[in-house]
């Protein structure tokens, strides 16, 4: 599906000028639609105004999901299924028993949040085999940060702002299927 709004990448060569010319390119109504950086940038999250995670909230409700999973478990085996006398411990509640089970509970807790939330975050970003890469430009994994920002009009004002801040390169990119005119214009 085409995109209603233009897009430009820029090239940056250090986090710190990245993160600089995320504030003049918000303040002046340009929509960054993503941000492609080598390692780990701190606060670039919140630089681009997005919203904290709720993967801590799927965890815990995977957590509770193991942890029903293993009272089930247990209670049925130890109780309903093959009730037995180990050590002299009553076979008769799963209450009387519950301290014999605190390992496999903790285990089970730990196993589905853990699993769970692998596949969520697989599925949430679109991760699985077969998939062709996202990365637009290969050197956004060695060492330059990339920034697609999406515009509407014209992009001399934009490219303007963007070597301003910094920016080596900066691309056009091609609205009907996201392939990169080569118009690439050195800043520095």
């Amino acid at each position: 599906m085409a995109h209603t709004n233009n897009v430009i990448t820029a090239l940056f060569n250090d986090d710190d000028i990245l993160m600089k010319s995320i504030k003049p390119l918000r303040e002046k109504g340009y929509k960054i639609r993503e941000v492609y950086t080598p390692f780990p940038v701190h606060g670039l999250d919140h630089a681009l105004g997005l919203d904290r995670t709720r993967m801590a909230i799927t965890a815990f409700i995977y957590g509770l999901i193991g942890l029903s999973v293993a009272i089930s478990l247990t209670y049925y085996i130890m109780i309903i299924d093959w009730p037995q006398n180990i050590g002299g411990k009553p076979s008769m509640t799963w209450w009387e028993n519950m301290p014999a089970f605190v390992p496999i509970l903790f285990e089970m807790t730990v196993f589905f949040a853990a699993h769970l939330l692998v596949w969520t975050y697989f599925v949430r970003n679109g991760m699985y085999p077969g998939r062709a890469a996202m990365n637009p430009d290969p050197r956004t994994t060695d060492d330059m940060f990339m920034m697609e920002i999406e515009y509407s009009g014209d992009d001399e004002e934009l490219r303007q702002l963007l070597k301003d801040n910094g920016a080596v390169e900066i691309n056009v990119v091609a609205n009907d299927e996201d392939h990169a005119v080569n118009e690439a214009s050195e800043a520095h």
